[in-house]
């Protein structure tokens, strides 16, 4: 009876130990009912500060319950700036009876050093991983800006997993997230399509503000492109970018970048604040405050420089610095207002975004807000909008410099003139821009909608390649707006099937028609030629921008689209396209300049419709090219209607008309690609377009450079060569292959063009340095396979 009673006391006293135990140190389980795409593991996980003492694996194992552990709270925690050694750990169970494959995302991307070690408890094999901004990038356990492992989890296997992080200062945060490879690669492509919107935007703004700069002479413009410059450096940094592209060696920039950066990101904040609100003219005081701020971080970057010990003090008086700059533009926009000084509302919008975007920043850091990707990404959003609207503001700065010089006659004209070439400049050049992300963008919603068989998600898919289709139309106008100013536009003369192109086009209008509740009516009179000569795109162009003005100014009734064609000799014919609406119409007085460049700005309802205004200017400039007449009738609130005739020669058709199918496999019967590209979206884009290819080898090269040294080790059968790239370009490369710098067997290697450059003199550079064809991106598949199968083809 004793010994009973003894044993329950026992049993008792070990339930509850075990208990306690579990209760403090559980673990993650997988089920074979459930296994979820995403999980944070912050609830399972516990963690401990060993300040500065270096611990081995072995000893952590043995004794981690000794450590005076925390669990964490949130998948958030902020644990400081520090320079301490933490350990966590947590404990992972595989009941699913299936081998887990996933990715654990950690630490921040500028966290010195992270160690994983995922120890087995039924063998008891330690497995050892690095990662950290601390090391070569190549020596890292998985290529990825951010710290990220690979684990796999076997079946009824039981893990303990510690990590082991150190930092030289910075905030210290452990987020512990698995994913899955279709919740990562999802992940990734999203974040990636951000953060490209987000770095192509102060790109583009950093070096057109640099030719203001130059163009004007203003200390202004060349403040403010160096601070949006900085800005991309410290995102970049913070964002692990720098480390992973710039400085994948590490060392000493690697380490001090995110500080560095910043400090002079707040520097440049303030002149150009400073220069902006002409603070040395209104208030003394504050423009020596200002002054004393700057001596002080240039005191603070001297001792990030020389006085490696004080780092750990440094970030946070770099985060009072900044807070103090801030402070001092918003008094100075105080002091201003209440002195009767007009203070732009772009400016001061600006610096209300940037100050709520970090304000949310600093609140994730002291975990103060949820982990979410828009919190997580706030001061990138604070500062996208903070440039949007500080450019707007430097518009306006534009604006009034430009008032106040044309006061001065041939001075004014001059920089007229200027700021005219440099606007042509900016839309061709931001147009080019725009086309990279579309060509990720298409290319990854056809691979998505052909992928899937959630009808939910295709119809998502059909929306945004329509999306992506009326933006690349868009580009295409502002690219077509620019030929036709610099008198660059050209049309083509081949043989095309107007009926097959009609289709397309009345394919396309109709869908869109009945997408927002319209009629669509098509009508075709008379027998079109089977064959004509002409330019095909261009005809198409025309009738889809009139039946997307058509479609876009008609809210409720019927869009109608007629063909009638005419026989003019034995050789001509002409085609008489009518397309009506029941739309808003257009008033008498804006009638006479409805063909003019911009002129939707001037209507009433260009806020309600949108658009650039540019579509009707270009109809009627390549009506004009054509020889072709156009005539509009139109009455207000009762519709529109426009006729286009335009005359094209007959050709012959042949007796047996051939037309090649579409190939069922696309196969390149072991053929090697040679991709030259620097962008790494578009690396991705061809990579996902030849994938599907079969016995197709593909090298890639990061510029010309990479590419000619990639013929010493592979047989190249066809290069893809991009145009735009950094060390040398596309063209150089071409000629150095065409001179034999990659060897003279290789000097009449095929190469094809591939480039977002669309404009006519690129067309005939490419052809005149010899190359074999051209391809403008966004690429399609098959075109690109028929292109390439023909030059490789030829080569037999």
């Amino acid at each position: 009876m004793q010994l009973n009673t003894t044993l329950n006391c026992k049993s008792i006293i070990l339930a509850f130990f075990m208990m306690f135990i579990t209760s403090t140190y559980s673990q993650y389980v997988f089920y074979k009912e459930t296994i979820p795409e995403k999980i944070s593991l912050h609830p399972f996980a516990s963690i401990a500060n060993v300040g500065q003492e270096k611990l081995e694996i072995q000893y952590v194992i043995q004794n981690y319950n000794t450590f005076n552990t925390s669990k964490l709270k949130s998948d958030n925690d902020d644990l400081g700036f520090t320079q301490d050694y933490f350990w966590g750990k947590f404990s992972v169970k595989n009941e699913s009876g299936l081998d887990l494959h996933y990715y654990l995302e950690t630490a921040r991307p500028i966290t010195d050093r992270v160690e994983l070690y995922v120890v087995d408890k039924k063998s008891g094999v330690i497995t050892k991983f690095v990662s950290g901004d601390k090391m070569p990038f190549k020596e890292r356990a998985f290529d990825n800006r951010k710290t990220i492992f690979k684990l796999n989890f076997k079946p009824n296997s039981s893990l303990d997993i510690y990590l082991h992080l150190k930092s030289d200062g910075e905030v210290v945060k452990m987020p512990l997230e698995l994913s899955n490879s279709d919740s990562f690669v999802i992940t990734e492509s999203f974040e990636q399509f951000i953060f490209g919107v987000f770095y192509g935007i102060l790109l583009i703004a950093s070096i057109i503000y640099f030719f203001f700069f130059f163009a004007l002479k203003e200390q202004t413009f060349l403040y403010y492109s160096l601070y949006v410059f900085f800005v991309s450096l410290m995102q970049l940094s913070l964002d692990g970018y720098f480390y992973k592209y710039f400085t994948p060696n590490g060392g000493w920039l690697s380490q001090h970048s995110v500080l560095l950066f910043s400090m002079i990101t707040g520097i440049l904040l303030g002149k150009y604040s400073e220069v902006f609100l002409k603070i040395k003219q209104h208030n003394t005081i504050i423009y020596k405050l200002f002054n004393v701020v700057y001596g002080l971080a240039f005191v603070l970057i001297g001792f990030i420089l020389f006085v490696p010990s004080a780092l750990v003090y440094c970030y946070p008086i770099a985060n009072v610095l900044g807070l103090f700059i801030l402070l001092l533009i918003i008094s100075s926009m105080v002091v201003l207002m209440r002195a009767k000084v007009r203070v732009d509302s772009f400016f001061a919008s600006g610096i209300l975004f940037l100050i709520v975007g970090f304000g949310v920043f600093i609140l994730n850091n002291f975990g103060l807000l949820p982990n979410t990707f828009l919190i997580q990404n706030s001061s990138k959003f604070g500062t996208g909008l903070e440039i949007i609207f500080l450019s707007l503001s430097m518009a306006n700065l534009i604006r009034n410099l430009k008032n106040e010089k044309n006061e001065l006659n041939r001075l004014a004209l001059v920089r007229s003139e200027e700021m005219n070439d440099l606007k042509t400049y900016f839309l061709s050049n931001i147009s080019h821009e725009l086309r990279t992300p579309l060509n990720a963008i298409m290319n990854l919603i056809d691979s998505v909608s052909n992928d899937v068989e959630d009808e939910k998600i295709k119809r998502n898919c059909q929306v945004i390649k329509y999306s992506s289709h009326s933006l690349l139309s868009s580009v295409n106008d502002i690219l077509d707006f620019s030929k036709i100013e610099k008198k660059e536009i050209k049309l083509d003369n081949v043989v095309f099937n107007p009926a097959s192109l009609i289709e397309q086009v009345k394919n396309s209008a109709e869908l869109r028609a009945k997408d927002k509740g319209l009629d669509f009516v098509f009508t075709a009179r008379n027998s079109m030629p089977r064959l004509l000569l002409g330019d095909e795109a261009r005809l198409a162009q025309v009738i889809n921008n009139v039946l997307s003005n058509a479609i876009k100014f008609t809210s409720e009734g019927f869009v109608k689209f007629e063909i009638e064609t005419k026989m003019k000799s034995d050789n001509c014919a002409s085609l008489v396209l009518t397309i009506s609406d029941s739309g808003v119409g257009i008033s008498k007085d804006k009638m006479d300049s409805i063909f003019d460049s911009f002129t939707q700005h001037n209507i009433d309802n260009k806020r309600k419709f949108g658009g650039l205004g540019l579509g009707l200017y270009i109809v009627k400039t390549l009506v004009d090219m054509q020889d072709g007449t156009i005539v509009m009738n139109s009455y207000l609130n009762k519709g529109t209607s426009c006729v286009i005739t335009l005359d094209f020669k007959m050709v012959e058709a042949p007796k047996e008309e051939i037309i090649a199918p579409l190939p069922e496999v696309y196969d390149l019967e072991g053929r090697t690609i040679l991709v030259v590209e620097d962008n790494s979206i578009n690396q991705m884009v061809i990579k996902m377009i030849l994938k599907k290819w079969k016995n197709t080898h593909v090298v890639f090269a990061n510029n010309g450079q990479e590419g000619l040294d990639a013929f010493k080790s592979h047989s190249i059968d066809l290069v893809l060569m991009d145009l735009q790239m950094p060390v040398m370009d596309g063209y150089e490369a071409t000629i150095a292959i065409r001179n034999g710098e990659a060897g003279q067997e290789n000097s009449s290697v095929p190469i094809i063009a591939v480039t977002a450059d669309v404009m006519e003199g690129t067309k005939a550079r490419v052809i005149e340095i010899g190359m074999n064809d051209y391809l403008s991106k966004p690429i399609k598949n098959d075109l690109l396979y028929n292109a390439v199968k023909k030059l490789v083809t030829e080569l037999v």
